[in-house]
């Protein structure tokens, strides 16, 4: 049965307009994304079938171009749109924790890492340098390693910290095996860095650790 001839209420489009979008379910929201199924199936029975498919929403968001177009009903048009959806997401994120003291609105800057970091398959170390008022300088990835771990150098954190004038700094690193507890290396070179940053008299205010859906704080764990 087409979505068309579906009770109002039970349509995905009406259904968010009424009851706002964290009523709908995965599936939904990918048919309202979809716009329209394809010959015997309707978009939200095609949002199933990717689903099931790719395993999850967030598979079938941070797909390749290759493995997003294998998906029925998929392609490059659809693929295009989906990679430009979620840039404004994350622009819309950075725009936000830009605004702020980022140590006033620490989960709106763990939405936004998890946003850049979550989905990468190999591991990547960034920072958020801070102005005096704690409000975001940049965001910039500095090292990039194997699925294991990436090599950090204290004396290139400094470098790029220096560069920026910043007066604090948060670091962030991604697991991709996806779970966000710290290692002993994580703590470790968290220690080093701010006693490299020490010397120059900027402030360490947190290493957060990225993993699929969670952040993990190392300031929240006493650890800095």
């Amino acid at each position: 049965m087409p979505i068309t001839d579906w009770p109002a209420h039970e349509r995905p489009r009406e259904k968010l307009l009424q009851r706002g979008p964290a009523s709908l379910s995965d599936a939904e929201l990918l048919a309202i994304f979809l716009r329209t199924g394809v010959k015997g199936q309707s978009a939200v029975d095609l949002s199933r079938s990717l689903l099931t498919q790719f395993g999850s929403l967030k598979n079938l968001m941070h797909a390749s171009q290759n493995e997003f177009c294998e998906g029925h009903g998929l392609g490059a048009a659809k693929y295009v749109q989906l990679q430009a959806v979620l840039e404004m997401a994350r622009r819309h994120l950075q725009e936000t924790i830009q605004k702020r003291n980022v140590t006033n609105n620490p989960e709106d800057t763990k939405k936004f890492l998890l946003g850049h970091l979550a989905h990468k398959q190999q591991e990547i170390f960034a920072c958020l340098f801070l102005d005096n008022k704690h409000q975001v300088i940049c965001y910039e990835e500095l090292f990039f390693g194997t699925i294991d771990n990436a090599s950090v150098h204290p004396r290139e954190v400094v470098r790029a910290t220096l560069k920026h004038n910043a007066a604090a700094v948060i670091f962030a690193h991604n697991h991709p095996s996806g779970n966000p507890e710290p290692s002993r290396s994580d703590i470790d070179i968290t220690t080093q860095l701010k006693s490299a940053l020490n010397l120059i008299d900027v402030r360490t205010l947190d290493h957060l650790v990225i993993g699929s859906h969670d952040v993990v704080s190392l300031a929240e764990r006493g650890l800095i």
